[in-house]
Protein backbone atom coordinates (compact mmCIF):
# COMPACT_ATOMS: atom_id res chain seq x y z
CA UNK A 1 0.00 0.00 0.00
CA UNK A 2 1.63 3.12 -0.91
CA UNK A 3 1.98 6.24 1.57
CA UNK A 4 -1.07 8.31 -0.32
CA UNK A 5 -3.25 5.34 -0.19
CA UNK A 6 -2.70 4.62 3.59
CA UNK A 7 -2.91 7.91 3.95
CA UNK A 8 -6.53 7.96 2.36
CA UNK A 9 -7.57 4.84 4.17
CA UNK A 10 -6.55 6.43 7.48
CA UNK A 11 -8.11 9.67 7.07
CA UNK A 12 -11.59 7.43 5.83
CA UNK A 13 -11.51 4.99 8.95
CA UNK A 14 -11.04 7.92 11.18
CA UNK A 15 -13.96 10.01 9.74
CA UNK A 16 -16.00 6.46 9.22
CA UNK A 17 -15.33 5.98 13.30
CA UNK A 18 -15.91 9.60 14.48
CA UNK A 19 -18.96 10.66 12.45
CA UNK A 20 -20.47 7.05 13.12
CA UNK A 21 -20.26 8.24 17.32
CA UNK A 22 -21.89 11.47 16.57
CA UNK A 23 -24.71 9.95 14.50
CA UNK A 24 -25.55 7.29 17.37
CA UNK A 25 -25.08 10.16 19.86
CA UNK A 26 -27.29 12.19 17.89
CA UNK A 27 -29.93 9.75 17.62
CA UNK A 28 -29.77 8.62 21.20
CA UNK A 29 -30.88 12.14 22.52
CA UNK A 30 -33.49 13.19 19.67
CA UNK A 31 -36.23 13.14 22.25
CA UNK A 32 -34.36 14.61 25.25
CA UNK A 33 -36.11 17.59 26.96
CA UNK A 34 -32.82 20.38 26.87
CA UNK A 35 -35.05 23.19 27.70
CA UNK A 36 -34.74 21.77 32.05
CA UNK A 37 -31.86 22.18 34.22
CA UNK A 38 -32.15 18.44 34.49
CA UNK A 39 -32.86 17.11 31.43
CA UNK A 40 -29.56 19.57 30.18
CA UNK A 41 -26.95 19.37 32.92
CA UNK A 42 -27.97 15.20 34.56
CA UNK A 43 -29.47 13.68 31.06
CA UNK A 44 -32.94 14.15 32.46
CA UNK A 45 -32.09 11.53 35.78
CA UNK A 46 -31.85 8.92 33.23
CA UNK A 47 -28.92 7.46 32.63
CA UNK A 48 -28.34 3.59 32.62
CA UNK A 49 -25.61 1.61 34.75
CA UNK A 50 -23.20 0.54 31.38
CA UNK A 51 -23.77 4.33 29.90
CA UNK A 52 -22.39 5.88 33.51
CA UNK A 53 -19.43 3.31 33.36
CA UNK A 54 -18.60 4.16 30.03
CA UNK A 55 -18.63 8.04 30.75
CA UNK A 56 -16.88 7.57 34.06
CA UNK A 57 -14.02 5.61 32.24
CA UNK A 58 -13.79 7.93 29.00
CA UNK A 59 -14.22 11.78 31.27
CA UNK A 60 -11.01 9.79 33.45
CA UNK A 61 -9.16 8.69 30.56
CA UNK A 62 -7.84 11.59 28.25
CA UNK A 63 -4.45 11.64 25.53
CA UNK A 64 -2.40 13.21 28.76
CA UNK A 65 -3.26 10.11 30.73
CA UNK A 66 -2.60 7.68 27.98
CA UNK A 67 1.11 8.87 26.90
CA UNK A 68 1.66 10.10 30.43
CA UNK A 69 1.13 6.91 32.41
CA UNK A 70 2.46 4.39 29.95
CA UNK A 71 5.73 7.19 29.61
CA UNK A 72 5.66 6.11 33.68
CA UNK A 73 5.92 3.08 33.22
CA UNK A 74 8.48 3.28 30.63
CA UNK A 75 11.07 5.37 33.23
CA UNK A 76 10.26 3.18 36.08
CA UNK A 77 8.56 -0.46 36.55
CA UNK A 78 4.44 -1.12 36.47
CA UNK A 79 4.07 0.53 40.07
CA UNK A 80 1.90 3.11 38.33
CA UNK A 81 -1.31 0.71 37.92
CA UNK A 82 -2.00 2.17 41.59
CA UNK A 83 -3.73 4.51 39.52
CA UNK A 84 -6.03 2.06 37.97
CA UNK A 85 -6.45 -0.99 40.02
CA UNK A 86 -6.69 1.55 42.57
CA UNK A 87 -9.08 2.81 41.57
CA UNK A 88 -11.65 0.01 42.09
CA UNK A 89 -11.71 0.87 45.70
CA UNK A 90 -13.28 4.33 45.62
CA UNK A 91 -15.37 3.96 42.76
CA UNK A 92 -16.36 0.97 45.14
CA UNK A 93 -16.86 3.54 47.76
CA UNK A 94 -18.81 5.73 45.49
CA UNK A 95 -21.06 3.22 44.86
CA UNK A 96 -21.76 1.62 48.46
CA UNK A 97 -21.45 4.72 50.54
CA UNK A 98 -21.62 8.20 48.36
CA UNK A 99 -23.91 7.61 45.89
CA UNK A 100 -27.36 6.51 48.17
CA UNK A 101 -26.51 10.10 49.78
CA UNK A 102 -26.13 12.05 46.55
CA UNK A 103 -29.13 10.17 45.01
CA UNK A 104 -31.19 10.44 48.05
CA UNK A 105 -30.81 14.36 48.09
CA UNK A 106 -31.21 15.11 45.32
CA UNK A 107 -27.61 16.09 43.93
CA UNK A 108 -26.80 17.87 40.65
CA UNK A 109 -23.78 19.24 41.92
CA UNK A 110 -21.02 18.76 45.01
CA UNK A 111 -21.54 22.13 45.69
CA UNK A 112 -25.33 21.98 46.05
CA UNK A 113 -24.40 19.93 48.76
CA UNK A 114 -21.90 21.55 50.55
CA UNK A 115 -24.40 24.31 50.59
CA UNK A 116 -27.40 21.78 52.17
CA UNK A 117 -24.72 21.19 54.80
CA UNK A 118 -22.85 24.54 55.12
CA UNK A 119 -24.57 27.11 54.04
CA UNK A 120 -23.97 29.32 50.68
CA UNK A 121 -20.86 30.97 51.56
CA UNK A 122 -19.37 27.12 51.61
CA UNK A 123 -20.96 26.68 48.14
CA UNK A 124 -19.81 30.19 46.97
CA UNK A 125 -16.26 29.58 47.65
CA UNK A 126 -15.65 25.89 46.66
CA UNK A 127 -17.68 26.77 43.18
CA UNK A 128 -15.62 29.65 42.17
CA UNK A 129 -12.34 27.87 42.74
CA UNK A 130 -13.22 24.37 40.81
CA UNK A 131 -14.90 26.70 37.93
CA UNK A 132 -12.14 28.72 37.69
CA UNK A 133 -9.63 25.61 37.31
CA UNK A 134 -11.87 23.83 35.23
CA UNK A 135 -12.14 26.52 32.68
CA UNK A 136 -8.66 28.27 32.85
CA UNK A 137 -6.11 25.57 33.73
CA UNK A 138 -8.16 22.22 32.91
CA UNK A 139 -9.48 22.62 29.50
CA UNK A 140 -6.47 24.26 27.61
CA UNK A 141 -4.54 21.45 29.23
CA UNK A 142 -7.05 18.60 27.93
CA UNK A 143 -6.66 20.27 24.33
CA UNK A 144 -2.86 20.97 24.36
CA UNK A 145 -1.93 17.49 25.24
CA UNK A 146 -4.12 16.34 23.07
CA UNK A 147 -3.10 17.86 20.01
CA UNK A 148 0.48 17.16 21.06
CA UNK A 149 -0.48 13.10 21.02
CA UNK A 150 -1.87 13.41 17.89
CA UNK A 151 1.13 15.01 16.19
CA UNK A 152 3.51 12.97 17.79
CA UNK A 153 2.03 10.07 16.77
CA UNK A 154 0.51 11.21 13.55
CA UNK A 155 3.32 13.59 12.48
CA UNK A 156 0.60 16.23 11.44
CA UNK A 157 2.96 19.09 11.17
CA UNK A 158 5.30 16.98 8.51
CA UNK A 159 2.20 15.42 6.63
CA UNK A 160 0.89 19.11 5.85
CA UNK A 161 4.73 21.26 5.70
CA UNK A 162 3.89 23.27 8.87
CA UNK A 163 4.97 23.97 12.01
CA UNK A 164 4.47 22.39 15.07
CA UNK A 165 2.88 25.13 16.98
CA UNK A 166 0.56 25.52 13.77
CA UNK A 167 0.07 21.70 13.92
CA UNK A 168 -0.94 21.98 17.49
CA UNK A 169 -3.44 24.94 17.03
CA UNK A 170 -5.10 23.29 14.60
CA UNK A 171 -5.25 20.18 16.66
CA UNK A 172 -6.27 21.76 19.01
CA UNK A 173 -9.42 24.52 17.24
CA UNK A 174 -11.06 21.09 15.55
CA UNK A 175 -10.72 18.91 19.12
CA UNK A 176 -12.41 22.41 20.80
CA UNK A 177 -14.91 22.73 18.16
CA UNK A 178 -16.24 19.23 17.86
CA UNK A 179 -15.60 18.43 22.09
CA UNK A 180 -17.82 21.34 22.38
CA UNK A 181 -20.33 20.27 20.55
CA UNK A 182 -21.26 17.60 22.43
CA UNK A 183 -21.56 19.46 25.35
CA UNK A 184 -22.51 22.47 24.71
CA UNK A 185 -25.53 21.33 22.13
CA UNK A 186 -26.35 18.06 23.31
CA UNK A 187 -25.74 18.32 27.41
CA UNK A 188 -24.89 15.66 29.73
CA UNK A 189 -26.66 12.38 28.03
CA UNK A 190 -24.64 13.31 24.51
CA UNK A 191 -21.43 13.34 26.46
CA UNK A 192 -22.13 10.38 28.06
CA UNK A 193 -23.71 8.42 24.90
CA UNK A 194 -20.81 8.97 23.06
CA UNK A 195 -18.41 8.19 25.96
CA UNK A 196 -19.42 4.96 25.77
CA UNK A 197 -19.19 4.32 22.35
CA UNK A 198 -16.00 5.98 22.27
CA UNK A 199 -14.98 3.53 25.43
CA UNK A 200 -16.24 0.43 23.65
CA UNK A 201 -13.29 1.06 20.97
CA UNK A 202 -11.09 2.18 23.15
CA UNK A 203 -10.49 -1.12 25.05
CA UNK A 204 -10.61 -2.89 21.37
CA UNK A 205 -7.77 -0.17 20.20
CA UNK A 206 -6.04 0.33 23.47
CA UNK A 207 -5.88 -3.61 24.36
CA UNK A 208 -4.72 -4.26 20.77
CA UNK A 209 -1.73 -1.76 21.00
CA UNK A 210 0.35 -4.63 24.08
CA UNK A 211 -0.29 -7.86 21.77
CA UNK A 212 1.19 -6.18 18.59
CA UNK A 213 3.91 -4.69 20.53
CA UNK A 214 4.33 -7.70 22.13
CA UNK A 215 4.01 -9.60 18.74
CA UNK A 216 6.42 -7.23 17.27
CA UNK A 217 8.97 -7.48 20.87
CA UNK A 218 9.34 -11.43 20.14
CA UNK A 219 9.90 -10.97 16.38
CA UNK A 220 12.94 -8.11 17.14
CA UNK A 221 14.57 -10.15 19.81
CA UNK A 222 14.57 -13.62 18.96
CA UNK A 223 13.05 -13.72 15.32
CA UNK A 224 9.61 -15.10 16.81
CA UNK A 225 5.95 -13.92 17.98
CA UNK A 226 3.91 -13.07 20.49
CA UNK A 227 4.80 -15.98 22.99
CA UNK A 228 8.45 -15.43 22.35
CA UNK A 229 7.95 -11.66 23.35
CA UNK A 230 6.03 -12.36 26.49
CA UNK A 231 9.33 -14.74 27.41
CA UNK A 232 11.28 -11.71 26.53
CA UNK A 233 9.54 -9.05 28.60
CA UNK A 234 9.18 -11.41 32.07
CA UNK A 235 12.97 -13.36 31.78
CA UNK A 236 14.35 -9.41 30.65
CA UNK A 237 14.61 -7.38 33.79
CA UNK A 238 11.72 -8.80 35.38
CA UNK A 239 11.65 -5.99 38.05
CA UNK A 240 10.31 -3.73 35.38
CA UNK A 241 7.56 -5.92 35.78
CA UNK A 242 7.41 -5.17 39.83
CA UNK A 243 4.23 -2.68 40.80
CA UNK A 244 5.54 -2.82 44.35
CA UNK A 245 7.96 0.38 44.30
CA UNK A 246 10.19 0.79 47.30
CA UNK A 247 9.06 3.22 50.13
CA UNK A 248 11.67 5.89 48.97
CA UNK A 249 11.04 5.48 45.05
CA UNK A 250 11.34 8.79 43.35
CA UNK A 251 8.44 10.19 40.80
CA UNK A 252 7.40 8.22 38.43
CA UNK A 253 6.72 5.73 40.71
CA UNK A 254 4.33 4.97 42.96
CA UNK A 255 5.93 3.41 45.97
CA UNK A 256 4.42 1.32 47.79
CA UNK A 257 2.84 2.50 51.41
CA UNK A 258 1.29 4.91 49.00
CA UNK A 259 -1.50 2.59 47.28
CA UNK A 260 -2.84 2.76 51.31
CA UNK A 261 -2.78 5.75 51.95
CA UNK A 262 -1.99 9.04 49.79
CA UNK A 263 -3.49 7.43 46.46
CA UNK A 264 -6.70 5.95 48.37
CA UNK A 265 -7.20 9.32 50.02
CA UNK A 266 -6.13 11.39 46.77
CA UNK A 267 -8.73 8.34 44.58
CA UNK A 268 -11.58 9.64 47.40
CA UNK A 269 -11.48 12.90 46.26
CA UNK A 270 -11.26 12.31 42.47
CA UNK A 271 -13.88 9.56 42.07
CA UNK A 272 -16.26 10.40 44.64
CA UNK A 273 -16.55 14.14 44.95
CA UNK A 274 -15.00 15.62 41.93
CA UNK A 275 -17.53 17.04 39.94
CA UNK A 276 -16.72 15.86 35.90
CA UNK A 277 -16.75 12.27 37.21
CA UNK A 278 -19.51 12.44 40.00
CA UNK A 279 -21.66 14.08 37.72
CA UNK A 280 -22.45 10.45 35.42
CA UNK A 281 -23.73 9.17 38.29
CA UNK A 282 -25.98 11.65 39.78
CA UNK A 283 -27.57 11.39 36.09
CA UNK A 284 -28.68 7.58 37.25
CA UNK A 285 -32.31 6.59 36.59
CA UNK A 286 -32.01 5.22 40.30
CA UNK A 287 -29.88 3.58 42.80
CA UNK A 288 -29.43 0.38 41.54
CA UNK A 289 -28.49 1.87 37.92
CA UNK A 290 -26.14 4.73 39.48
CA UNK A 291 -23.98 1.49 41.55
CA UNK A 292 -24.22 -0.48 38.73
CA UNK A 293 -22.50 2.15 36.79
CA UNK A 294 -19.77 2.86 39.49
CA UNK A 295 -18.77 -1.06 40.12
CA UNK A 296 -18.77 -1.85 36.34
CA UNK A 297 -16.49 1.18 35.45
CA UNK A 298 -14.39 -0.28 38.90
CA UNK A 299 -13.99 -3.49 36.96
CA UNK A 300 -12.97 -1.56 34.20
CA UNK A 301 -9.97 0.32 35.67
CA UNK A 302 -8.68 -3.15 36.99
CA UNK A 303 -7.79 -3.91 33.51
CA UNK A 304 -6.53 -0.32 32.17
CA UNK A 305 -2.78 -1.49 33.43
CA UNK A 306 -3.08 -3.57 30.29
CA UNK A 307 -3.07 -0.09 27.96
CA UNK A 308 -1.92 2.66 29.92
CA UNK A 309 1.05 0.70 31.59
CA UNK A 310 2.53 -2.44 29.66
CA UNK A 311 3.20 -0.56 26.77
CA UNK A 312 5.12 1.73 28.26
CA UNK A 313 7.42 -1.06 29.54
CA UNK A 314 7.29 -3.09 26.38
CA UNK A 315 8.35 0.67 24.88
CA UNK A 316 11.06 0.25 27.27
CA UNK A 317 12.55 -3.15 25.91
CA UNK A 318 11.67 -3.32 22.00
CA UNK A 319 14.83 -2.17 20.23
CA UNK A 320 13.04 -0.37 17.08
CA UNK A 321 12.63 2.70 18.76
CA UNK A 322 15.47 3.25 21.04
CA UNK A 323 16.96 5.44 18.85
CA UNK A 324 14.16 7.78 18.37
CA UNK A 325 14.36 7.51 22.21
CA UNK A 326 17.01 8.14 22.73
CA UNK A 327 17.45 11.38 20.02
CA UNK A 328 14.24 12.66 22.42
CA UNK A 329 16.39 12.75 25.40
CA UNK A 330 15.03 14.37 28.42
CA UNK A 331 11.61 14.40 27.02
CA UNK A 332 11.69 10.67 25.83
CA UNK A 333 9.26 9.70 28.70
CA UNK A 334 6.15 11.33 26.52
CA UNK A 335 7.40 9.74 23.48
CA UNK A 336 7.36 6.10 24.77
CA UNK A 337 3.81 5.89 23.68
CA UNK A 338 3.57 7.79 20.57
CA UNK A 339 6.84 5.77 19.54
CA UNK A 340 5.04 2.82 20.09
CA UNK A 341 2.35 3.35 18.28
CA UNK A 342 3.65 4.31 15.53
CA UNK A 343 6.08 1.08 15.23
CA UNK A 344 2.89 -1.49 15.87
CA UNK A 345 -0.11 -0.45 14.72
CA UNK A 346 -0.21 -1.59 10.91
CA UNK A 347 -1.35 1.35 8.56
CA UNK A 348 -5.23 -0.10 7.36
CA UNK A 349 -6.22 0.04 10.97
CA UNK A 350 -4.14 3.17 12.37
CA UNK A 351 -7.33 5.66 11.21
CA UNK A 352 -10.19 2.84 13.74
CA UNK A 353 -6.87 3.92 16.66
CA UNK A 354 -6.90 7.82 15.85
CA UNK A 355 -10.47 8.07 16.04
CA UNK A 356 -10.63 6.09 19.15
CA UNK A 357 -7.77 8.33 20.59
CA UNK A 358 -9.48 11.35 19.00
CA UNK A 359 -12.92 9.93 21.51
CA UNK A 360 -10.89 9.62 24.21
CA UNK A 361 -9.53 13.45 24.00
CA UNK A 362 -13.18 14.56 23.39
CA UNK A 363 -14.17 12.89 26.24
CA UNK A 364 -12.15 14.31 28.80
CA UNK A 365 -12.92 18.12 27.05
CA UNK A 366 -16.38 18.20 26.55
CA UNK A 367 -16.72 16.41 30.13
CA UNK A 368 -14.77 18.73 31.88
CA UNK A 369 -16.22 21.50 29.93
CA UNK A 370 -20.13 19.88 30.94
CA UNK A 371 -19.09 20.36 34.79
CA UNK A 372 -17.71 23.84 34.22
CA UNK A 373 -20.93 24.95 32.77
CA UNK A 374 -23.04 22.67 35.21
CA UNK A 375 -21.58 24.08 38.04
CA UNK A 376 -20.89 28.17 36.74
CA UNK A 377 -25.12 28.21 35.93
CA UNK A 378 -26.36 26.06 38.73
CA UNK A 379 -23.81 27.21 41.79
CA UNK A 380 -22.33 30.54 41.08
CA UNK A 381 -25.00 32.10 38.30
CA UNK A 382 -28.74 30.36 40.03
CA UNK A 383 -27.00 31.70 43.52
CA UNK A 384 -25.33 34.34 43.43
CA UNK A 385 -26.49 36.77 40.31
CA UNK A 386 -30.26 35.29 39.17
CA UNK A 387 -32.18 33.42 42.23
CA UNK A 388 -35.16 33.58 40.48
CA UNK A 389 -33.60 32.43 36.79
CA UNK A 390 -35.74 29.74 35.27
CA UNK A 391 -34.44 26.37 34.12
CA UNK A 392 -34.73 27.72 30.46
CA UNK A 393 -32.57 30.89 31.01
CA UNK A 394 -29.62 28.44 33.41
CA UNK A 395 -29.66 26.11 30.01
CA UNK A 396 -29.46 29.11 28.14
CA UNK A 397 -26.22 30.76 30.33
CA UNK A 398 -24.82 27.32 30.61
CA UNK A 399 -25.03 27.16 26.98
CA UNK A 400 -22.82 30.60 26.91
CA UNK A 401 -20.92 29.89 29.26
CA UNK A 402 -19.61 26.84 27.54
CA UNK A 403 -19.20 28.54 24.53
CA UNK A 404 -17.14 31.05 26.03
CA UNK A 405 -14.72 28.73 28.23
CA UNK A 406 -14.39 26.83 25.27
CA UNK A 407 -13.90 29.39 23.18
CA UNK A 408 -10.72 30.97 25.43
CA UNK A 409 -9.87 27.45 26.16
CA UNK A 410 -8.98 26.98 22.27
CA UNK A 411 -7.26 30.30 21.97
CA UNK A 412 -4.76 29.45 25.23
CA UNK A 413 -4.19 25.57 24.65
CA UNK A 414 -1.56 26.41 21.79
CA UNK A 415 0.54 28.71 23.66
CA UNK A 416 0.93 25.97 26.83
CA UNK A 417 3.41 24.97 24.54
CA UNK A 418 5.66 27.60 25.82
CA UNK A 419 5.07 27.01 29.60
CA UNK A 420 7.44 24.59 31.20
CA UNK A 421 6.28 21.83 33.46
CA UNK A 422 2.63 23.09 32.89
CA UNK A 423 1.13 19.15 34.08
CA UNK A 424 2.81 18.89 36.66
CA UNK A 425 1.83 22.48 37.98
CA UNK A 426 -1.67 21.19 37.44
CA UNK A 427 -1.35 18.07 39.31
CA UNK A 428 0.31 19.91 42.29
CA UNK A 429 -2.43 22.75 42.13
CA UNK A 430 -5.25 20.27 42.10
CA UNK A 431 -4.28 18.89 45.88
CA UNK A 432 -4.55 21.97 46.87
CA UNK A 433 -8.80 21.58 46.87
CA UNK A 434 -8.58 17.90 47.06
CA UNK A 435 -9.14 16.87 50.79
CA UNK A 436 -10.57 20.20 51.52
CA UNK A 437 -13.48 18.99 49.11
CA UNK A 438 -13.71 15.36 50.47
CA UNK A 439 -13.80 16.75 54.00
CA UNK A 440 -16.94 19.53 53.62
CA UNK A 441 -18.71 16.09 51.30
CA UNK A 442 -17.97 13.93 54.55
CA UNK A 443 -19.43 16.53 56.81
CA UNK A 444 -22.90 15.29 55.10
CA UNK A 445 -21.83 11.71 55.62
CA UNK A 446 -20.01 11.20 59.15
CA UNK A 447 -19.54 14.03 60.57
CA UNK A 448 -23.07 15.43 60.84
CA UNK A 449 -22.55 17.45 64.05
CA UNK A 450 -19.58 19.44 62.49
CA UNK A 451 -20.13 22.84 62.60
CA UNK A 452 -20.68 25.47 59.67
CA UNK A 453 -17.07 26.95 59.88
CA UNK A 454 -15.56 23.61 59.79
CA UNK A 455 -14.42 23.65 55.97
CA UNK A 456 -13.30 26.66 55.96
CA UNK A 457 -10.98 25.64 58.78
CA UNK A 458 -9.88 22.46 57.08
CA UNK A 459 -9.21 24.71 53.81
CA UNK A 460 -7.19 27.37 55.90
CA UNK A 461 -5.00 24.07 57.46
CA UNK A 462 -4.75 22.46 54.18
CA UNK A 463 -3.58 25.05 51.90
CA UNK A 464 -1.11 26.44 54.39
CA UNK A 465 0.50 22.63 55.41
CA UNK A 466 0.21 21.72 51.82
CA UNK A 467 1.71 25.08 50.08
CA UNK A 468 4.51 24.74 52.57
CA UNK A 469 5.79 20.72 51.39
CA UNK A 470 5.42 21.92 47.91
CA UNK A 471 7.56 25.48 48.96
CA UNK A 472 9.88 23.21 50.92
CA UNK A 473 10.10 20.47 48.74
CA UNK A 474 11.56 17.93 51.26
CA UNK A 475 13.92 14.78 50.32
CA UNK A 476 14.24 11.31 51.44
CA UNK A 477 16.49 10.82 53.60
CA UNK A 478 17.62 7.86 52.15
CA UNK A 479 18.04 8.56 48.30
CA UNK A 480 18.32 12.89 48.68
CA UNK A 481 14.94 12.79 45.89
CA UNK A 482 11.77 14.92 46.35
CA UNK A 483 9.16 13.28 48.82
CA UNK A 484 6.68 11.67 47.03
CA UNK A 485 3.64 14.75 47.14
CA UNK A 486 0.99 11.86 48.14
CA UNK A 487 3.04 11.52 51.32
CA UNK A 488 2.09 15.04 51.88
CA UNK A 489 -1.91 13.88 51.42
CA UNK A 490 -1.35 10.80 53.14
CA UNK A 491 -0.13 12.66 56.06
CA UNK A 492 -2.53 15.63 56.11
CA UNK A 493 -5.69 13.05 55.51
CA UNK A 494 -4.78 12.08 59.01
CA UNK A 495 -4.13 15.39 61.19
CA UNK A 496 -7.97 16.60 58.76
CA UNK A 497 -9.58 14.03 59.79
CA UNK A 498 -8.18 14.65 63.21
CA UNK A 499 -9.81 18.21 63.30
CA UNK A 500 -13.24 16.81 61.69
CA UNK A 501 -13.85 14.72 64.56
CA UNK A 502 -12.70 17.41 67.45
CA UNK A 503 -15.10 19.87 65.59
CA UNK A 504 -17.67 17.12 65.40
CA UNK A 505 -17.77 16.38 69.07
CA UNK A 506 -16.69 18.87 70.94
CA UNK A 507 -17.95 21.86 68.92
CA UNK A 508 -21.21 20.12 67.25
CA UNK A 509 -24.31 21.21 66.42
CA UNK A 510 -27.73 19.97 65.85
CA UNK A 511 -26.77 16.61 63.87
CA UNK A 512 -27.76 17.29 60.00
CA UNK A 513 -30.18 14.75 58.51
CA UNK A 514 -30.05 14.22 54.78
CA UNK A 515 -33.27 15.26 53.30
CA UNK A 516 -34.92 12.43 50.61
CA UNK A 517 -36.19 14.70 48.00
CA UNK A 518 -37.77 11.30 46.00
CA UNK A 519 -35.62 12.70 42.69
CA UNK A 520 -34.59 8.67 41.95
CA UNK A 521 -35.59 4.95 43.15
CA UNK A 522 -33.43 4.35 46.12
CA UNK A 523 -33.83 0.20 45.97
CA UNK A 524 -29.81 -0.59 45.80
CA UNK A 525 -28.53 -3.19 43.66
CA UNK A 526 -28.86 -6.56 45.03
CA UNK A 527 -25.68 -8.20 43.95
CA UNK A 528 -23.56 -5.07 44.95
CA UNK A 529 -21.90 -6.77 47.74
CA UNK A 530 -21.03 -9.84 45.94
CA UNK A 531 -19.94 -8.43 42.98
CA UNK A 532 -17.73 -5.95 45.14
CA UNK A 533 -16.06 -9.21 46.70
CA UNK A 534 -14.98 -10.88 43.49
CA UNK A 535 -13.49 -7.28 42.36
CA UNK A 536 -11.41 -6.48 45.51
CA UNK A 537 -10.45 -10.31 44.93
CA UNK A 538 -9.70 -9.38 41.42
CA UNK A 539 -7.34 -6.01 42.43
CA UNK A 540 -5.42 -8.52 45.00
CA UNK A 541 -4.83 -10.82 42.20
CA UNK A 542 -3.41 -8.80 39.94
CA UNK A 543 -0.49 -7.20 42.47
CA UNK A 544 0.13 -10.71 43.25
CA UNK A 545 0.73 -11.08 39.15
CA UNK A 546 3.22 -8.28 39.64
CA UNK A 547 5.19 -8.43 42.53
CA UNK A 548 8.00 -10.51 43.34
CA UNK A 549 5.95 -13.40 43.70
CA UNK A 550 4.69 -13.59 40.71
CA UNK A 551 6.38 -12.70 37.41
CA UNK A 552 8.35 -9.77 38.91
CA UNK A 553 10.51 -12.27 40.49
Amino acid sequence: MSFFSSMIWIALSFLFFTVMVAVISAWKTRDDKLDTAEGYFLAGRGLPGIVIAGSLLLTNLSAEQLVGTNGQGWASNMSPIGWEVGALFTLFALALWFLPTYLKMGTTTIPQLMEARFGRGTKLMFSFVIVVMYSILNLPVILYSGAVVFENIFDISGIFGISKFQAVAILCVVIGIIGGCYAIFGGLKAVAVSDTINGIGLIIGGLMIPFLALTLLGHETTGGGLVEGVKYLVQTEPEKLNAWASWDAAEPALPWPLIFTGMFFNNLYWWCTNQSFVQRALAAKSLKEGQKGAIYCGFLKTIGFFYLVLPGVIAYHLPSIQDKLAAAGSSAIDFAYPALVSAVVPKPVMGFFAAVLFGAILSSFNSVLNSASTMFTLDLYRTAINPKASDMQCVKVGKIYGTCAGTVAICVAPFVMFAQGITTFLNSMSQFVSLPILFTVLGALIFRKAPKYAPKVITAVHVIAYGAFMIIKPCYPTSGEPIHYLYAIAVLFVVEFAIMWYLNKYRGTEEYVPADVGAVDLTPWKYRHIVCIIGIILAIGIYILFSPIGIAA
